[in-house]
C-alpha cells in the first residue's frame, strides 16, 4: 500500500494514486478536495447508489489496519479527521463518479482524473530505459556477430586449406608423372654411341 509517484514531480493527481490491495486507487477526501466537494457529500451520492459501485474493483472501503497504515505514511496519526475508513476507488470506479455526482465539472474532472490513472499505467507498462541493460544487450549482439565472423572465417580457411593440399598433391602427382614420362621417352636429337 503506497503512493506510486510520492515525491516525483509528476501532476498532483498522479501523487494521490495509491497502490491498496493490488491496484491503483484514489481515496475519497482526495477526490473531494479535487471536485471541490465535502468528503461526506461524496460518500453521500455514493452510498445512494450503490448498484453503481459494486464489487472492489469499482470502490471499496479500506479496513482499519490499511487505513492505520496509509494514515502512518501521510506522518500524522489525526490527518484528515475522519472517524471512519475511506473509501478507495478504482478507475472504473472514478469513471462511475461522474454519473453520481451532477455537474459539468465533475465530468471535466473525471476526464483529467482518467487520464491520470492511464499516465500511470503506461508509465508501469514502459519503465525507463536502463543504459546499462541497453549496453549489455548490444555488447552481447556484438560478441555473437564476432564470434559468427570467426567461425565463418576458419570455415573458409579450413576449405582454402583443403584445396591447397589439394592442389599440392596434384602438383606432385603430376611431377611425379612428368619424371616417369621423361625417363621413358626416347631422346630427340643426335645421339653418339
Amino acid at each position: 500500500m503506497k503512493s506510486l509517484y510520492p515525491s516525483s514531480g509528476n501532476s498532483s493527481i498522479q501523487q494521490q494514486i495509491y497502490e491498496i490491495r493490488d491496484q491503483r486507487v484514489m481515496l475519497d477526501f482526495d477526490l473531494a478536495a479535487i471536485y471541490g466537494i465535502e468528503t461526506k457529500q461524496l460518500k453521500r451520492s455514493v452510498r445512494r447508489n450503490p448498484e453503481r459501485f459494486e464489487g472492489e474493483d469499482f470502490m471499496f472501503e479500506l479496513t482499519r489496519e490499511e487505513w492505520a497504515n496509509l494514515r502512518c505514511q501521510f506522518g500524522s496519526s489525526s490527518w484528515g479527521g475522519s472517524r471512519y475508513a475511506p473509501f478507495a476507488f478504482t478507475e472504473h470506479g472514478v469513471a462511475m463518479l461522474s454519473s453520481v455526482l451532477h455537474s459539468p465539472a465533475a465530468i471535466e474532472i473525471n476526464r483529467g482524473i482518467i487520464r491520470a490513472f492511464v499516465a500511470v499505467r503506461q508509465q508501469l507498462a514502459t519503465p525507463p530505459v536502463d543504459r546499462y541493460t541497453e549496453l549489455q544487450a548490444d555488447l552481447m549482439a556484438l560478441k555473437a556477430y564476432i564470434e559468427e565472423v570467426f567461425t565463418d572465417y576458419n570455415d573458409i580457411n579450413e576449405d582454402t586449406r583443403m584445396q591447397l593440399e589439394l592442389i599440392n598433391e596434384s602438383l606432385a602427382e603430376l611431377q611425379a608423372d612428368r619424371k616417369l614420362t621423361a625417363t621413358s621417352r626416347r631422346p630427340i636429337g643426335y645421339t653418339s654411341r
